[in-house]
């Protein structure tokens, strides 16, 4: 009696093609993976190290990216996961990184546009983590609320709620932060 193949769960990739794809769009993403990183970080040091983290992490698991789907999607969540990751060694550490230094841009010709920038940071800094990776995903990198929802792990109605909350606190925190 002849015995039946194992089954196969998974849909079986050429995982060097995926590889050299996913290492060819990488370089690509890597503006909008810096965006989306200051947004959710609030510092330009940390900002870059989560870049360089979500990039090694998604590297080293290039293999478990499936073609047909989004990569950015994909390395976003990477990138939330590895802040989240951030966040809670943080406390147990008890330790923060120093901010960004006020002086960075010494020099610029606009100075409105200079002090509009700050304010803005200044209203994300008061958003709590969940408003400001909601605010990153959809408002900064333009993601549908489908697929940020799905970035985050949450539920539409979840997602739309706290970037509703975000926007009304951002509102509040410019309009009121601001004596134009």
């Amino acid at each position: 009696m002849e015995e039946n193949p194992p089954l196969r769960r998974f849909v079986q990739y050429d995982m060097s093609a995926s590889s050299e794809l996913v290492r060819e769009q990488l370089a690509g993403l890597l503006p909008r993976l810096r965006r989306f990183a200051r947004a959710i970080t609030r510092h330009r040091e940390d900002a870059d190290d989560l870049v360089q983290l979500a990039v090694e992490r998604a590297l080293v698991r290039c293999d478990q990216w499936q073609p047909g789907t989004r990569l950015d999607s994909w390395v976003f969540r990477i990138m939330k996961n590895a802040w989240i990751d951030e966040v809670r060694a943080r406390a147990r550490r008890d330790e923060l990184f120093a901010p960004e230094e006020a002086g960075e841009h010494v020099g610029d010709a606009v100075m409105e546009r200079r002090t509009d920038m700050m304010a803005v940071q200044q209203a994300m800094a008061t958003l709590n983590d969940d408003q400001r990776l909601v605010v990153g995903l959809v408002l900064v990198e333009g993601l549908p609320y489908k697929e940020a929802a799905e970035v985050l792990d949450i539920p539409i109605g979840t997602l739309t709620s706290r970037l509703a909350r975000a926007r009304e606190a951002l509102q509040a925190a410019l309009l009121g932060g601001t004596a134009r």
